[in-house]
């Protein structure tokens, strides 16, 4: 009876050290995590800060009877500035589909420095010249990336 009892106590005691040994290991293990998952923020959040490109969005209206012109020079003026300045990395225009002559121009550029590069080129300059009496309204906007999302592969 004394050896059942005992070997019962020495179970129960050895599971007590069991679990406490598992208890301070999990709490262990959820500490790292907790540290590898706020080091994991502290590196986005670090790149969002230091991310330097230059991203704007220009409102455009254009004089509706030049309006076949004008998105000739505009689609020119984009495919040259891609083509030959690295610097500058993105255009999408759209079009309003219930009014085609209200344009939006999404523009990212890989910093302010070569947004100014990119507004000195004769392409550039050729496009401001030959649109200048076709845009009746221009609103550029400054914006921040908040965030993105694409499909695989695009």
């Amino acid at each position: 009876m004394q050896c059942w009892l005992s070997s019962r106590l020495l179970n129960k005691r050895s599971m007590k050290i069991s679990n406490h040994f598992y208890r301070t290991a999990a709490r262990a293990s959820f500490r790292i995590l907790g540290c590898c998952g706020m080091l994991f923020l502290s590196i986005l959040h670090a790149k969002a800060q230091t991310d330097k490109r230059m991203i704007r969005i220009a409102q455009i209206e254009v004089d509706s009877t030049q309006l076949r012109q004008y998105n000739a020079a505009l689609k020119e003026q984009m495919q040259t500035a891609v083509r030959l300045e690295p610097g500058v990395l993105t255009y999408y225009a759209v079009a309003d589909k219930k009014d085609p002559s209200r344009i939006t121009i999404l523009e990212i550029y890989a910093d302010s420095a070569a947004y100014l590069k990119h507004i000195a080129t004769p392409h550039f300059k050729k496009y401001k010249t030959t649109v200048a009496h076709m845009v009746k309204k221009l609103e550029l906007v400054d914006v921040n990336l908040i965030g993105s999302a694409k499909q695989p592969g695009l």
